[in-house]
């Protein structure tokens, strides 16, 4: 995905001024931490607008970054404004970095006009209720750089939902309220499609699944995985039935175009096994996932993937460690945790699943890397979308984990266990969530204010009353900002 730097300036300075404007602005573009798709300076209306346009048009474009060099008279860019469907990063910096005290003459102030230029985009910006994203400082500084990074990963998880195809096998977990959600409202507010196949439509796609692929996928297994000796022997042919899963299942989402999907264990069709190997490679290669037809889960999941590279996956926070001064939260799944958190090489093993009624299931059994992240979740209240943001410190567990045959993560929550447990329940936040320690909450801010979605973010410095108001002010808002 691609970005676009925008430069604003006006004709009234000259060719001359103008081309030292253009070889500035590619300067300041080059030295940006990302590559852009530069484009010529902007110096009036029909040209901004339709820049704007051609934005709108081009699937490529994930955001447009904007910078007034010089002053360029704001009534030009109404039209284009307007017309941006595109998140916008308004970046206020300029060409250099020191003022030449010496010999700085109306010349040089002339040409570097950005700290009133852009002021004047600001206003209108403002006047117009433009959403955007404003960062001021000279590119060379890193702080300035990471966010300009940070902004630009949020615009192309944006530009990864608005296009996302889901496919959900099955549908969700009988009487589970939370994996629940209008699949209309959020193709309205996000762009993602999400449609139901039958289990048995992928079924098809597993038995055909030819022996020699198999025989391929099974190799690759015991090259990247320390498999038990129970799946070359005696069970051998659990790990096959497994890779004919992966098979199917890949094979089923790459011909449709499907970048999420989800599963239930309460219908699998003529599935022999729940898919948990499969599944948690999938999602190593940026699928999204989630369980019990969880789907805004799987849409949240694939959204950060698309955004940084890194740990990030399917969660669910399961049981607590409640020793005063020690709490902590043991996160797992049935199967589908992401081995892209994980601290080593995963154990490839089968064990009993005691609800599903199928065959035992084979899947990858790691412990996640100690470090710090964060658990998002995402909920559909009825009236709108939720995000709720839960700061984190995974750790690694107290003590070995013999005889628990899934992947898990073991966190501590800020600001504390019961903290963060009482925000999150009062603000009506899934039990499914996506755990990532390649995303953090500014990314996140971004990617709110580029869908327009309340995000509510749970840290160090969370206390119930302060959390309890912002629930009251964002229900306020969030009621009148959708008009009557």
């Amino acid at each position: 995905m691609n970005i676009w730097f925008l430069t604003g300036s006006q004709g009234l300075y000259g060719e001359d001024t103008l081309r030292q404007v253009a070889e500035q602005s590619r300067r300041i573009a080059a030295a940006l931490p990302i590559e852009v798709d530069w484009k010529p300076v902007l110096t009036d209306a029909a040209a901004i607008r339709r820049i704007m346009l051609e934005a709108n048009a081009d699937d490529s474009c994930a955001g447009v970054i904007a910078w007034m060099h010089t002053f360029s008279p704001a009534k030009m860019w109404i039209a284009g404004l307007d017309a941006l469907r595109k998140p916008l990063l308004h970046l206020h910096t300029q060409a250099n970095v020191e003022l030449p005290w010496r010999t700085i003459d109306m010349d040089f102030m002339n040409l570097n006009q950005a700290a009133h230029g852009d002021r004047e985009f600001g206003h209108i910006q403002t006047r117009l209720g433009v959403p955007r994203k404003t960062i001021a400082g000279h590119v060379s500084d890193p702080s300035v750089a990471e966010r300009v990074l940070t902004w630009t990963r949020a615009a192309r998880g944006v530009a990864e939902v608005r296009s996302l195809k889901l496919a959900r096998f099955g549908d969700n977990m009988r009487d589970v309220a939370v994996t629940e959600g209008d699949k209309v409202e959020a193709q309205l507010r996000f762009g993602v499609s999400v449609n139901t196949y039958g289990v048995n439509d992928l079924v098809e796609a597993v038995d055909a699944a030819s022996d020699a692929d198999v025989d391929d996928l099974v190799k690759e297994y015991a090259e990247l995985y320390t498999v038990t000796p129970e799946l070359l022997g005696e069970r051998h042919e659990s790990l096959r039935y497994a890779a004919r899963i992966e098979l199917g299942l890949r094979g089923f989402l790459e011909s449709g175009g499907f970048r999420a999907f989800t599963t239930n264990f309460e219908d699998l069709g003529g599935l022999r096994q729940l898919p948990g190997l499969a599944v948690q490679r999938l999602m190593a290669d940026g699928y999204g996932f989630g369980g019990e037809g969880d789907w805004k889960t799987s849409v949240l999941l694939r959204t950060l993937k698309s955004m940084a590279p890194g740990g990030t996956s399917f969660m669910e926070d399961y049981t607590y460690h409640l020793t005063p001064g020690e709490e902590l939260i043991l996160g797992a799944h049935m199967l589908e945790v992401c081995p892209s958190i994980a601290a080593g090489t995963p154990t490839c093993e089968i064990h009993p699943l005691g609800i599903g009624g199928r065959e035992d299931p084979v899947r990858l059994v790691f412990d996640a890397a100690p470090g710090p992240g964060v658990v998002v979740g995402l909920a559909d209240l009825g009236d709108r979308f939720r995000l709720v943001a839960n700061e984190i410190d995974l750790v690694a567990p107290p003590q070995p984990l013999p005889s628990l045959p899934v992947a898990r993560a073991v966190w501590r929550p800020r600001p504390s266990l019961a903290g963060s447990a009482e925000a999150w329940l009062t603000a009506g936040a899934p039990h499914h969530t996506v755990l990532s320690t390649a995303v953090g909450r500014e990314e996140l801010a971004d990617l709110a204010d580029m869908l327009g979605v309340e995000l509510l973010i749970i840290d160090a410095e969370t206390t119930a009353r302060q959390f309890a108001k912002e629930l009251r002010w964002n229900q306020a808002y969030y009621r009148l900002a959708q008009g009557f």
